[in-house]
């Protein structure tokens, strides 16, 4: 029934709310609101409590029992519920725990407040491990970059009378011109590498960039190397600046729930300027502790918060749960499939992903490759027949070729070679393909197993298109995104089919 809200006039409790039946005999006045308010009344330990009708002066009216409305509001703070007695509508705080004393309701006030600050709502549950290594992050590179920045100014003459400002400004503008000029080439060269790898490139760049913090703390001890040295550096900080500005939505997307990029986004902000704040207050305390920072730097300062630096951006990385497929992920999950018959979630793939620092990764037996064929590489006749025998209805072939390895030895590989206007689905089967095909290999290393190739083949090719409708099922139960597979530069190579 629909019902509206009206100031009384013939109440003793004038500051309460009446539900009034829209169905009246005579011509209503028109609600007035601006003196109407609710009145937090009490506070009770239990939404559980046994509550009577509670009066505008918080007390309580005996001999009336309150209906309660089967809902709460919840806010950072504390829960509210309402109660009707079928004259006023009251509502009433309840604290959510089992009684505290003040200084423990004030510090979890405090923390809530604090929370709702630096926080947002809607993130994952790895959100406030990534948060707490972020913080060991910032603070010692905020640090770091102070104490570089003071030894710069020392190399270049600032504040001393024998300067030049002409001279240190032409440096200084010198070396940011070519920094911003190498962040331009390399952004441009490693685009689909900000996708596909990740981690790998967001840590080897924090590892640039501390490195370019110790050549910028060089400087003093060589002033005459000064834009050499201040140039190199600036163009590592570029680099690292170029790879953090690429990755971080990317980041931030993994840790939304509803959407919520933006304010994910604006509290990353906020964090981040809290957290340089904390740096800047270290670097302040080590300038007092050093009368001579430059002296003594290289050797106790520089090293520790370089460590911490990496160490803090090496465990946030690990808790950055991306629901993105590219290869090494979708290999991860097919052999957790193939091997146990689930699927993992994006944190148990976080894992085993590995930070492949060097990007060189380590040897495992019949690695799968994705690509076009190679004509360095030899491929085997009894695999060469196979890809003779591909149609215009096929979207991927897999085949065999022999590479040479690091050491130079010739060691077997499985290549899957993809088809101009596949799709996803189609990327996905012929990699489960290649994991049974690799299976098979590994369970049967004899040289019977290489001969048994096309019954090998045509084996784990009805397996795969058998189980790839169950995968994808399950993979989009979990939480992975499969309407697009994110590959590199290389791993892009497609191949036309051409009926002759």
């Amino acid at each position: 029934m629909p019902l509206s809200l009206q100031k009384p006039t013939n109440l003793p409790h004038s500051k309460s709310w009446n539900l009034l039946r829209t169905h009246p005999t005579s011509k209503q006045p028109k609600p007035t609101y601006k003196n109407l308010i609710f009145k937090r009344v009490q506070v009770f330990s239990s939404l559980r409590t046994s509550l009577d009708c509670v009066s505008s002066d918080g007390g309580l009216e005996k001999g009336l029992q309150p209906i309660r409305l089967p809902f709460v509001v919840r806010s950072s703070t504390n829960v509210t519920r309402f109660f009707w007695n079928g004259a006023c509508l009251e509502m009433v705080v309840v604290d959510g725990g089992s009684g505290s004393s003040g200084e423990d309701g004030l510090v979890r006030v405090v923390a809530s407040v604090v929370r709702d600050f630096f926080i947002p709502r809607d993130v994952t549950e790895n959100y406030m491990e990534y948060v707490k290594w972020k913080l060991i992050h910032r603070v010692f590179s905020s640090a770091l970059q102070v104490l570089a920045t003071q030894a710069m100014f020392t190399a270049i003459g600032v504040g001393y009378s024998s300067s030049l400002p002409s001279a240190a400004a032409l440096n200084w503008v010198l070396k940011d011109g070519l920094g911003r000029l190498s962040r331009c080439i390399y952004t441009a060269s490693l685009a689909s590498a900000f996708d596909t790898n990740l981690k790998r490139v967001r840590f080897a760049t924090s590892v640039l960039f501390v490195g370019s913090i110790g050549l910028e703390l060089l400087t003093p001890a060589f002033p005459r190397l000064f834009l050499l040295l201040a140039t190199i550096a600036n163009i590592a900080k570029q680099i690292s600046l170029a790879c953090y500005l690429a990755t971080r939505s990317a980041v931030h997307q993994s840790f939304a729930k509803a959407d919520n990029l933006g304010e994910i986004s604006a509290k990353a902000q906020i964090q981040t300027v809290c957290f340089d704040i904390l740096g800047l207050m270290l670097a302040a305390l080590v300038n007092m502790w050093l009368a001579r920072p430059q002296t003594g730097l290289h050797f106790f300062v520089y090293p520790f918060f370089a460590s911490m630096d990496l160490f803090g951006i090496y465990q946030g990385l690990k808790h950055v749960h991306l629901q993105t497929l590219t290869k090494d992920r979708l290999e991860i999950i097919m052999s957790t499939w193939i091997e146990n018959g689930y699927v993992p979630s994006p944190a148990e793939v976080s894992e085993k992903e590995v930070i492949d620092f060097l990007g060189v990764k380590g040897t495992s037996s019949w690695p799968i490759r994705i690509g076009c064929i190679n004509p360095k590489d030899q491929i085997p006749e009894w695999s060469m027949k196979m890809i003779q025998s591909i149609t215009d209805e096929d979207y991927y072939f897999v085949c065999m070729e022999v590479f040479k390895g690091l050491k130079r030895t010739r060691q077997h590989r499985i290549l899957l070679s993809i088809r101009e206007g596949a799709e996803a689905v189609h990327i996905i089967t012929g990699l489960l393909q290649a994991c049974y095909i690799r299976k098979a290999l590994v369970n049967n290393a004899s040289n019977s197993a290489l001969e048994d190739w096309p019954i090998i083949f045509e084996d784990c090719k009805r397996r795969a298109e058998r189980d790839i409708g169950h995968l994808i099922e399950q993979m989009m139960g979990i939480g992975w995104v499969v309407k697009n597979i994110l590959l590199s530069k290389q791993e892009q190579a497609r191949y036309n089919f051409v009926c002759e």
